[in-house]
């Protein structure tokens, strides 16, 4: 887990109460890097902490997502994972294994804000950029297609 002083600190930052369940399940958000979902992070903590419950695990996330602590990430389907990662980046998922990968393109934000100037769409202030992309892996010697 990460440092349980700086998991204190962002907690107080935003806001939020220090509980031991607050601190459990951001620290183990922080150290997964692999856009979790509320079941898996449960999974990951109910052998230490058998009194925390499914329930209390998809709230605290909620409450972190709407205090900007982390990210929601929606797959096609519905399901809700989350990313500590808060920085502008975009996600691919991919629909055969169900991972989502990051990606950083600097380039793409600049496009979307100058599209956005473009279609004179004002009295907006953009917070963040998320790009979501949908597909499956495929033969590497294959190129991009659009589907």
């Amino acid at each position: 887990m990460k440092d349980i002083a700086n998991i204190r600190n962002l907690l107080t930052s935003a806001g939020l109460k220090v509980t031991h369940q607050r601190l459990v399940i951001l620290g183990t958000v922080l150290d997964m890097d692999n856009h979790p979902s509320a079941e898996k992070i449960y999974n990951s903590l109910r052998s230490n902490h058998p009194s925390l419950s499914l329930a209390t695990v998809y709230k605290t996330l909620e409450a972190f997502v709407a205090k900007d602590l982390i990210k929601r990430v929606s797959t096609p389907e519905g399901y809700k994972r989350y990313d500590p990662k808060l920085s502008n980046h975009g996600h691919i998922y991919c629909a055969k294994t169900g991972d989502i990968y990051d990606f950083y393109d600097e380039e793409l934000d600049t496009l979307i804000i100058d599209f956005f100037r473009k279609k004179k769409i004002n009295n907006i202030v953009i917070k963040n950029i998320t790009v979501q992309v949908n597909g499956e892996k495929v033969d590497p010697s294959k190129d991009v297609t659009l589907k």
